[in-house]
């Protein structure tokens, strides 16, 4: 499949909402939006480094990175990353999709604040040679700060404090910030979280390269993909742009209702790809009181649960699917001489083939029920056309938030619980608004309970 294009974008199910001659009246606003995102001229212009993934990450920097997730092989069984959101959400989306099923050769902490979840894992750890790759720009970030303090007094216990540097790796600021100070104290190998690029843009730095290497999986060939669709959306015009297309739809259908996005697709492995799908798009354009509601189905499971809302629920929704044309495992369905089940009308057909026909009767179906969709096929699941698929996301994203009119590079809103919760644990510099938050939590809970 060497000579297909990495991806391509069929909206041939937008119609009647949405029709090409739409598409193309929005040229003007894309031409302006680019010209914006090229000349680093638009809001948050400062956090656009991603845009060219073979600047961002250079072939010495590609280099170290590889020899240091093969010396850290050779002496861990898994590796630990530590992060939230844009710090680990890229490299699970690639590990998960291309990692061989079963194997866990990364695991991740730093993401969650759940109690049964942290002593889970590190009961796991007990058991096992592992190695840290802490990502955080500032190292200050609450989740992932409290599991680096938990997961690096795990491993000294372990191995030693000379031994637990070794097995120590720090993706952070270049200069700056309290992980940047534990480099320089400790001796780490660090790696930099580029200053022009946010956490959801950063899978194509050490930030996702390094565990996603860590896996066996060829980063070099997920680089090459992205340059390609880099390359491929270059230019402004929509006829050419696919990634512009999908982002002048989205604003089109936001304009017209359709105010939920689902990104659905017939494979387990891209379940990350969905998590980090949604990420980028509702922390880019959630803002403002506006922005389409990222939400995501994993068919043919869900089409049991939320397929009768799909059908025939409120038409708020539009769906984009994600098509792996080919690639997949050859697994034949024998015929039994007593067809108690009734489908030896399908024996000797490939459990593919009938993926396949439910994606395509399922679109069918949606269609007809209301809702419209775009199709984003890849023809295999490989690090090249996945890497393809993130960047052509990354791109699409930018273009329609500046569509939208909103910064998609920034996330003002994250801030407002952590505030509270610094507030209610009394951390030092938030004694002014620990009594007024702990009287409006006092107030509000607990008036108004049913039990039984």
């Amino acid at each position: 499949m060497a000579d297909q294009a990495p991806l391509s974008l069929d909206y041939s199910y937008l119609l009647p909402e949405v029709t090409p001659e739409e598409i193309a009246s929005w040229q003007p606003h894309v031409q302006l939006a680019h010209e914006q995102l090229v000349k680093r001229t638009g809001q948050g212009a400062d956090f656009l480094g991603w845009l060219e993934p073979a600047a961002i990450m250079p072939a010495e920097q590609l280099a170290a990175i590889t020899a240091t997730a093969a010396r850290l092989r050779e002496e861990a069984e898994v590796m630990v990353v530590i992060g939230i959101g844009g710090s680990y959400l890229g490299a699970r989306t690639v590990i998960e999709a291309l990692g061989a099923p079963g194997e866990m050769p990364v695991l991740y902490a730093g993401h969650t604040l759940s109690a049964d979840y942290t002593a889970h894992l590190l009961q796991v750890l007990e058991q096992k040679r592992f190695c840290i790759n802490v990502v955080s720009k500032s190292g200050t970030t609450t989740e992932p700060a409290i599991a680096f303090r938990l997961l690096r007094d795990l491993l000294i216990r372990k191995v030693g404090k000379e031994k637990a540097r070794e097995l120590i790796v720090a993706t952070t600021d270049p200069e700056k910030g309290a992980l940047r100070g534990g480099v320089k104290k400790e001796g780490y190998t660090s790696f930099p979280i580029p200053a022009n690029v946010g956490g959801r843009y950063s899978v194509f730095t050490a930030v996702g390269m390094l565990p996603i290497a860590f896996a066996g999986i060829d980063v070099q060939a997920m680089l090459d993909g992205a340059t390609a669709c880099a390359e491929g959306c270059a230019s402004p015009e929509l006829k050419a742009n696919p990634a512009y297309v999908y982002a002048v739809v989205r604003n089109l259908l936001y304009r017209k209702g359709k105010t939920i996005e689902l990104l659905a697709f017939f494979e387990p492995r891209l379940h990350y790809l969905a998590e980090w799908w949604k990420q980028l798009y509702g922390e880019s354009e959630g803002k403002s009181l506006m922005g389409l509601f990222p939400a995501s189905v994993e068919f043919t499971t869900d089409l049991h649960s939320m397929g009768q809302w799909i059908q025939q629920g409120q038409r708020t929704i539009f769906e984009t699917f994600i098509d792996i044309a080919g690639g997949m495992p050859s697994v034949t369905i024998p015929t039994d001489p007593e067809n108690a089940d009734g489908l030896n009308f399908i024996a000797g057909k490939s459990v593919d083939e009938v993926n396949r026909r439910a994606f395509e009767g399922t679109a069918l179906a949606h269609r007809d029920g209301g809702v419209p969709s775009m199709n984003l096929t890849l023809p295999e699941l490989s690090p090249k056309s996945l890497g393809s698929l993130l960047y052509f996301f990354e791109r699409a994203c930018g273009m329609s938030g500046y569509l939208l009119g909103v910064n998609p590079f920034n996330q003002p809103g994250v801030e407002s619980y952590k505030k509270n919760m610094f507030a209610l644990m009394n951390k030092p510099g938030f004694e002014a608004q620990a009594a007024e938050v702990a009287a409006a939590v006092q107030d509000r809970q607990g008036k108004h309970t049913v039990m039984f």
